[in-house]
């Protein structure tokens, strides 16, 4: 049995002018020890459908699914208390953006102390000594005396470590990284993909890490999940996505490596995500795409087979589907 179970996920939220759907019939499993990249552009749905499975989304948000089960438990039964047992100690999350994620007006090291006492009851030695060992184990230099240190006596770097820290802090079953490396150096970045893939050998949790870097899902995932404006439009294996992507929506990501280029401008995709307003009435990229079609505009694909890779696309690429169109 997977670790995460998601079934026909869809997120709205109210608006002045009516409902916007952040997240649109979503499907996604994670098992133990799986590392699951979830790419594609901002306002993609990445991190709303996480933010749903946790339990965190605003009052404005309604969240419906078909099935919501992780570890056994079902999320979309569970009271709120119940569920905050869960969240923080056996699911937990890495947010974007440390410096506001962070709690300004108290240290990073009670912040930390504050989750052990919550979830694991804790004595004040205890905490003290498990947030040393969370410190050392991010690599944080000299972590007693920074424990007392506020947010915005850190570097970014050093946040990030600290929300790793407090997210690792109840040995998660399932870590949820949230653009892990944004507004990170080079350096760092390398430095905080290489922690979190030795916490997942050392610990066995599942991880899933939201990202729009196809460099970080290639040194890192093993499995990739495409969205694009609330739907998932493809998953595979990492070696065979980027080998032969199935979706010209991936394709065109892929397309737009530097490191694929071969000419002096890179390719483009040209159009924005739809919003609320433009949202059309067939497949989600047909404005966007260069191969739609009239039934591409007017119908909305089904999600294909495991063996194209979940495409959703009338006319998926590297098939004969494709070549005859």
């Amino acid at each position: 049995m997977s670790l995460l179970r998601i079934r026909n996920l869809s997120v709205d939220f109210a608006t002045a002018s009516g409902k916007f759907r952040a997240v649109d019939s979503v499907d996604q499993d994670v098992d133990t020890g799986e590392i699951l990249a979830i790419v594609g552009e901002s306002g993609s749905g990445k991190s709303v459908s996480m933010l749903a499975l946790m339990g965190l989304l605003p009052w404005t948000a309604t969240v419906t699914a078909d099935e919501l089960t992780f570890d056994g438990h079902d999320l979309l039964k569970m009271d709120r208390r119940a569920r905050r047992k869960i969240v923080g100690n056996d699911l937990a999350m890495i947010f974007q953006e440390p410096m506001s994620s962070l709690n300004p007006c108290f240290p990073v090291g009670w912040q930390i102390k504050e989750s052990l006492r919550f979830h694991l009851g804790l004595n004040r030695a205890e905490r003290h000594k498990r947030a040393i060992e969370l410190f050392e184990q991010v690599g944080i230099p000299d972590p007693e005396k920074r424990l007392s240190v506020f947010p915005h006596q850190m570097s970014g770097g050093m946040n990030q470590r600290v929300m790793i820290a407090m997210a690792i802090a109840c040995k998660p079953k399932l870590l949820i990284a949230d653009e892990p490396t944004t507004a990170l150096d080079v350096t760092i970045q390398a430095q905080i993909l290489d922690l979190l893939t030795s916490l997942r050998d050392e610990t066995g949790m599942g991880l899933v890490l939201i990202t729009h870097d196809m460099g970080v899902v290639a040194e890192t995932a093993e499995r990739v999940s495409v969205q694009y404006a609330g739907q998932k439009i493809e998953e595979q294996q990492v070696l065979p996505l980027f080998r032969e992507p199935h979706h010209p929506y991936t394709a065109a990501l892929l397309d737009a490596l530097p490191e694929r280029a071969t000419e002096k401008r890179l390719p483009t995709i040209p159009g924005v995500v739809p919003g609320q307003f433009d949202r059309p009435a067939g497949c989600l990229f047909s404005p966007r795409c260069k191969f739609a079609n009239d039934k591409c505009r007017a119908e909305n694909p089904p999600p294909l087979g495991e063996d194209l890779g979940k495409a959703r696309c009338f006319y998926p690429l590297n098939t004969d589907e494709r070549v005859a169109s």
